[in-house]
Formats: structure tokens, C-alpha cells, sequence
């Protein structure tokens, strides 16, 4: 029981007895001396005085001194973790004299600060200007890039990196590298980098695909090393597709010409009979035509070689109208795209080079600037088509645009070698109104069906160099400053707050905190199948209903991907027993063993007089902001109770509460004392 409890119950206790005391001795007065009025009014003034005496006494230091007490308590937890906090409890009653001093004090506080920022401002344009730098270059490099300390924790990502592992929720700043790419090779060569920053090279597997994978020490530093990653799975593909015709033709090319090689010495050695000249010669003559049928099949491997489909590559076709557009303007040509777009295989450069001749050519052959492109489905293939209004091509027209070069350039391919390297053909036909003809060519068609994903704005934060000057992962956890924690802070959601009778998870939400920063866009957000109704009961507080959740994964499915996502980090969350209750009763086989802090106990511990220690109350007292509609969604509630924890480290700090250990001690203390 809070201590202004205790003493409420105390005073009014007192009170009582007090009053109810004199109200006894008044009546037993009044029966055994019989007084007239006066004395009657003075017996019981004086006989429920010290009642009455208490009761004022009581009122008065509750709104002279406690009140103005607890007051002062909430502003200076606030200017604690904020000295802008607003003002809205000025000392009060007989404490209202510190009101000068409490302004000096956080005014002081604000100029000292603004010192500090100014100090901080001046030393940092410089790094300012070289991290946009950084980010721009990031932004725009294709390559996926990792940076990892000589903990192998994650640095640095670019969007590339991101679109990789797009799916994989152990993508994050702080994160291990083996929880990314558990290869052991990786791991290995790792340890073993030059410190020259020469480069190794890795073939790691990743989704079912093969990614050659560049490493090198980053010079001038603490032991960082940079990853780059190439997709080879390609590569590999079409190396196996030639490597076998080349090792059975190379040993016959060599028996061959060793064969005509001795028989020529032979021969111009003399001293040989006219049969074994004769049978030389048959023999140099089969030798010399099997080594020119042998050399046409290796010029044909490598034609085949040249036209190799492993340079496709998936296509959106709206990005190949968008890169045809400049060129085409330059020509005073005009290509409107037509239909819904759809996604392709091609060699894209070679493509809108194609494409690019084609529509200058059709523009010389019909004497037409508008045109339409179309691409159409059809039955593993993709069919692009160019239309005009007019007539269609013949078919001699097509065979002589099939030989001309894509450019004026000795080496340049022809329009046909394109084709061929789609496994592909072009054919003219008339459209069904009779007014338009159309140039078809069929091209392979893509595994992928939705459109690209929108271009989001560039990550508030996808790399924290702070991170290598953290402990390493081997310092025993719990010895961790609280600072310096990765920490995970989640909410659910349920069908209700029966768990242990059949209540389900319907969403799970969280955030991540490295190095004291909360990381915005570190996140986990997944709605939850229950497989079960949601009571309306349960919807009117959280508003999902059962359409909400209905196309969602199962708890079998989300749980181990936010276990994923959790990592080596400290839970936390407010009020963490049900939370945790909720993950381990469904997310069975998963270990969730790691500690967990428990902000609804820190609070109390900080705050033991303190009443209100709901999320709601603290977010109040702290002055923390849900955006409109986030309260009682897993993840707006999760960062809520994030944004309240890095309020109440300075807190814990001020208090002696340094550690991991320290804070779990603090926690189960007021779990002990509550239990009494």
C-alpha cells in the first residue's frame, strides 16, 4: 500500500476515534450533571474539539503540504526527463515560495543546455554534411552493402540491403550477422580478413538463391568490415550450361591437333615409305575435318554463350516506357502505353536498345510519330506489342530489319540476336477494328505478379556507428548499463484478457532500442489469426474485428518470425506478465527465456507514493502523445511504453539504478512488497 494511503487511513482512523470519543464523554456528561444550555454547548465544543482539531489539521496539510508535495514530485520526474516540460503544477500552499528557485533551477538547466547544443552544433556540421553525403550514395547504390563491427554486429544497411531482406526480421541495426546469414564460412572468414583491406570472396546461399559475397576490413578503424552482396544464382546457372560442352570439346580440340602436329613432323622429317605418307595423309585429312567440325560447335557454344537468357532479369514494363520516354523525345517520337502492366523477363538494356530501333524504324517505314505499346499476358509468356495505325509488316520487311545492327558499331548485335536471347520472335497482324496493326514479340514471362513497392523516403536510420563502442556480446548481460542495452519493446493484442481459457493473440507489435535511441522504423507489426471470434466486447476497445484478422497468418507463424525479430535483445513491455503469458502459451517450442523489464514495476519503484501507474496515467505524467488512433494497437502502445522507459532511465540512474541486474533487483522488490 502506497505510504499517502497508509496515512489517510491513518489520520481518518484517528479522526473517528477521536469523535466518536467525544461524542460518548459529551453524552455521558450531559446524563450525569444535567447542565443548562451554555454549559450543555461548552461540554460538547470541548469534548469533540480534539476530533474536530484533527480533522482541520488533517485538511490543512493535505492542501497546504501533500498535495503541493506530490505536485512538485510529478514536475520534477518531468523536468528530469524533460526541462522544456510544461508548468502546469507550480509549487503551491506553503511550498509556494520555491517557485522562484524551481524556475531559476530549470532555466539554468535550459541555458545550460542550450550551451551544450551550440557546443555540440558547431562540432558537428562537418559530420552532418559528410552523413548526407553518405546517405545519398546510399540511397542510390544498387549493390546490397552491409557494415558490421568486430562483434559482427550490424552498422550500417542501405535500401538495397533492405529490399534483399525485405523478409527477414533479423535485419537491424545492432543485430548479429549470423542471425542474417548463419553461413559458418562467413563466420570464419570473418575472423581471418586481411588487415590490409584486401578483398575475400564468398558463394553464400540465401533463399534458395546463391550470392557471391565481397569482403574487406574497412582501413583507419576499430576491425569493421564491409559486405557486399552480388546475386550469382544466374551466373551459376548458365556457368554449369557451357562448362560441360567446353570439358568434352577442349580434350578432343587438344587430341586433334597433337595428332596433326606429330603427323606433320613426321612428314616434313622424311625417310618414310610412300604407304605411311599415304596413310598420313588420310589420317591428317580426318583429323583436320573433325577439328573444323569441332571448332563450329565451339563457335556455336559460344553464340549460344552470347544469346545466354542468364542475363534476364525481372522487369517491370512500366520502368522500360518510362526509360524509352527521353530518347523518343528527342526524336519528336511519341509511345503511349496501353493496358495494365505486368512483369517480364529481360536483358533490359538490350531490350529498350530493340525497342528503341524499332520505333525509329517503324517511324521511317510509315511516316507515323504516335505510337502505343501494349503488354498482354499469354500462356508463359509475356507478348509486348507496338501499335500503329495503318497496315501491318511484311514479312520480308521483318527478315531485313532481323539482320541490321542495333547501332553503327563493327561489334554491335543485330535486332535478331536480341530476340534470340529472349528465345523469342516478332510477327505483324492487323488489330480487330481493321484500323491499327500491331508488331508482336513474345518474351518470357516473370514469377512475380504485384507491382513493385512504392519508393518510401529515405530511412530515418539505417546505420549507428555508436554501435561498435558497445560492450561486446560476451560481457555477461546482466553487468550492462541500462544505456547501452538492445532492447525489444512489444504489446499485444487479444480476443481478451482470459488467456489461460482460450483468449488468443489477434496482433503483436514492436519496437526496437539501441545504444538509448529509439530506432523508428525497427519494427514489428503483424496481425494475428485467432482462429477463434472476437468478442465485440474486445473489439470496442481495440477495434479490430473479425474481417480484420481473417487473412491473417497464425500465431504458429507470426511468433516465430517475432522471436526472429527479438533476437539477443531485453523484452520489454508494461504490465510484461500478460504479454508474456500470451507469446509462450501459443508460440509453443520457442524460448522467450531472456530477461524482461517490466515498466509498470520500474514505475512503481521510481514512484512508490505515486497512485497511477497504468500506461495511461504515465503517459500523462510524462507527457507522452499517442498519435491519433494508436492507443490499444499493439504497436502504437508499444512505442508508447518505449518512449516511457528512455523517461524513466535518467530516473533509475538518479537512484542508483545503473544495470540490467540493478533494474531487475528494483522490479522484483516491489513484486515482494506488493505480495505483502
Amino acid at each position: 500500500m502506497p505510504q499517502r494511503q497508509k496515512l489517510l487511513g491513518i489520520w481518518m482512523l484517528a479522526t473517528g476515534i477521536l469523535l466518536f470519543a467525544g461524542i460518548f464523554c459529551a453524552l455521558w456528561l450531559d446524563a450525569q450533571i444535567k447542565p443548562d444550555a451554555a454549559t450543555r454547548l461548552v461540554i460538547w465544543a470541548a469534548s469533540l474539539s480534539s476530533g474536530m482539531l484533527l480533522l482541520l489539521l488533517g485538511v490543512l496539510l493535505e492542501g497546504s503540504l501533500f498535495k503541493p508535495l506530490r505536485h512538485l514530485q510529478v514536475q520534477l520526474a518531468r523536468l528530469v526527463s524533460n526541462p522544456d516540460a510544461l508548468d502546469d503544477y507550480p509549487p503551491e500552499g506553503w511550498l509556494e515560495s520555491l517557485q522562484p528557485d524551481l524556475q531559476r533551477l530549470r532555466q539554468g538547466w535550459r541555458q545550460d543546455r542550450a550551451l551544450l547544443g551550440e557546443a555540440r552544433m558547431q562540432g558537428a556540421k562537418d559530420a552532418a554534411r559528410i552523413r548526407q553525403e553518405l546517405e545519398a550514395l546510399l540511397q542510390v547504390l544498387k549493390v546490397p552493402l552491409l557494415l558490421c563491427d568486430r562483434h559482427q554486429r550490424l552498422l550500417l544497411f542501405n535500401p538495397a540491403a533492405e529490399e534483399l531482406f525485405a523478409d527477414n526480421p533479423a535485419l537491424g541495426l545492432g543485430r548479429r550477422l549470423e542471425e542474417l546469414l548463419p553461413a559458418p564460412s562467413l563466420k570464419d572468414a570473418l575472423r581471418h580478413l586481411p588487415r590490409d583491406g584486401s578483398a575475400r570472396q564468398l558463394l553464400l546461399p540465401h533463399q534458395g538463391r546463391w550470392y557471391l559475397c565481397d569482403l574487406r576490413r574497412v582501413l583507419a578503424s576499430q576491425g569493421e568490415a564491409l559486405l557486399t552482396l552480388e546475386d550469382a544464382t544466374e551466373r551459376q546457372k548458365s556457368d554449369q550450361r557451357w562448362r560441360k560442352p567446353m570439358a568434352s570439346l577442349l580434350p578432343a580440340l587438344r587430341g586433334h591437333a597433337a595428332n596433326l602436329a606429330t603427323a606433320g613432323e613426321i612428314l616434313s622429317s622424311g625417310g618414310t615409305t610412300p604407304e605411311l605418307d599415304q596413310r598420313l595423309q588420310t589420317a591428317m585429312h580426318e583429323d583436320s575435318q573433325a577439328l573444323s567440325n569441332l571448332i563450329g560447335e565451339l563457335a556455336q557454344l559460344l553464340e549460344t554463350l552470347q544469346l545466354d537468357q542468364g542475363q534476364l532479369s525481372d522487369t517491370w514494363s512500366n520502368d522500360i516506357w518510362q526509360a524509352l520516354k527521353p530518347g523518343l523525345e528527342e526524336q519528336g517520337l511519341t509511345l503511349t502505353p496501353i493496358g495494365i502492366p505486368l512483369w517480364l523477363r529481360a536483358d533490359s538494356p538490350g531490350l529498350l536498345a530493340l525497342l528503341q530501333r524499332l520505333l525509329l524504324l517503324l517511324n521511317q517505314h510509315t511516316g507515323l510519330q504516335d505510337f502505343e505499346a501494349e503488354i498482354q499476358l499469354g500462356n508463359n509468356r509475356v507478348y509486348l506489342d507496338l501499335i500503329w495505325q495503318g497496315e501491318p509488316l511484311s514479312l520480308r520487311q521483318l527478315q531485313q530489319w532481323n539482320d541490321m545492327p542495333i547501332a553503327d558499331e563493327a561489334l554491335s548485335p543485330r535486332l535478331g540476336d536480341i530476340l534470340r536471347r529472349h528465345s523469342s520472335d516478332w510477327w505483324s497482324l492487323t488489330d480487330a477494328d481493321d484500323l491499327h496493326a500491331r508488331l508482336r514479340m513474345p518474351l518470357p514471362a516473370a514469377r512475380r505478379v504485384y507491382p513493385p513497392l512504392p519508393q518510401v523516403g529515405a530511412r530515418p536510420e539505417f546505420h549507428d556507428f555508436s554501435i561498435a563502442d558497445l560492450p561486446p556480446p560476451s560481457i555477461e548481460l546482466r553487468a550492462l548499463p541500462l544505456n547501452q542495452l538492445e532492447m525489444v519493446v512489444f504489446d499485444t493484442e487479444t480476443t481478451g484478457l482470459n488467456l489461460r481459457d482460450g483468449d488468443r493473440i489477434i496482433s503483436i507489435g514492436g519496437c526496437r532500442i539501441i545504444n538509448g535511441r529509439l530506432l523508428a522504423q525497427e519494427v514489428f507489426d503483424q496481425k494475428v489469426n485467432p482462429g477463434r471470434a472476437i468478442p465485440p466486447a474486445s473489439t470496442r476497445i481495440h477495434g479490430l474485428t473479425d474481417a480484420d484478422v481473417e487473412k491473417s497468418p497464425p500465431a504458429s507463424v507470426v511468433l516465430p518470425r517475432f522471436r526472429e525479430f527479438v533476437g539477443n535483445g531485453v523484452l520489454v513491455a508494461h504490465n510484461a506478465s500478460f504479454d508474456l503469458l500470451a507469446v509462450t502459451l501459443e508460440g509453443s517450442g520457442l524460448s522467450f527465456d531472456m530477461p524482461i523489464l517490466d515498466t509498470l514495476l520500474l514505475s512503481r519503484g521510481v514512484d512508490p507514493q505515486q497512485e497511477g501507474h497504468g500506461l495511461d496515467e504515465l503517459a500523462e505524467r510524462f507527457q507522452l502523445t499517442f498519435p491519433p488512433g494508436t492507443r490499444h494497437t499493439a504497436l502504437g502502445d508499444a512505442r508508447v511504453t518505449a518512449e516511457l522507459l528512455l523517461a524513466l532511465l535518467p530516473r533509475l540512474e538518479a537512484r542508483g539504478i545503473h544495470t540490467l541486474n540493478d533494474a531487475l533487483m528494483l522490479q522484483a522488490e516491489v513484486e515482494n512488497r506488493g505480495k505483502k
